[in-house]
């Protein structure tokens, strides 16, 4: 799985660190190894700063996506991980790559998901959904236009979700 991700050798070494914690804490029993596996998989990515989604987590794993969130959530409640929100800027470079949009249009991005933020519109939201709104809009105001289309498979997120996150986030910068 972590092959298919193309995460560093780091993450899988976190990863299998943490699955051993969490055999040796006997948390597995009555879960299945794969959807333990993918959990400490997920958790590795997190705790490594390497972004990944839950939905690209689970294209490479054979467990769904609700037995991964809740496995998760489960041990790194029971291990005491410390695990903190994930960065949409994360996400800009890997996004801007896979649309092959401009270094302009990626400072851009960043400029209004930071911006976006400090005015408190990312608390609830998906980072994948904040990252991917804020790519649309910038790619719109360096007239390199994306179709929402386009920017929402590469994230993997709805054509709804950007258009949401890039209205709140052209309010908030006072753009209309």
């Amino acid at each position: 799985m972590a092959s298919a991700l193309g995460v560093p050798r780091s993450v899988r070494e976190v990863a299998s660190v943490i699955y051993r914690q969490a055999l040796s804490n006997d948390l597995i029993r009555g879960r299945s190894i794969e959807g333990v596996a993918t959990s400490c998989l997920y958790a590795g990515c997190r705790q490594e700063g390497i972004p990944r989604s839950l939905e690209e987590v689970t294209e490479v794993s054979r467990v769904g996506k609700k037995e991964i969130g809740r496995t998760y959530r489960y041990i790194a409640k029971e291990l005491s991980l410390e695990m903190k929100p994930a960065d949409p800027k994360e996400y800009v470079p890997r996004f801007c790559s896979d649309l092959e949009v401009s270094e302009e249009v990626k400072m851009k991005a960043i400029e209004i998901i930071d911006e976006s933020t400090e005015q408190g519109l990312l608390s609830g939201k998906s980072p994948t959904g904040f990252a991917a709104a804020a790519i649309y809009a910038a790619s719109l105001l360096c007239n390199e236009k994306k179709t929402q289309k386009e920017v929402a498979e590469v994230a993997q997120v709805t054509e709804v979700t950007i258009r949401n996150r890039y209205q709140e986030q052209i309010e908030a910068m006072g753009l209309n």
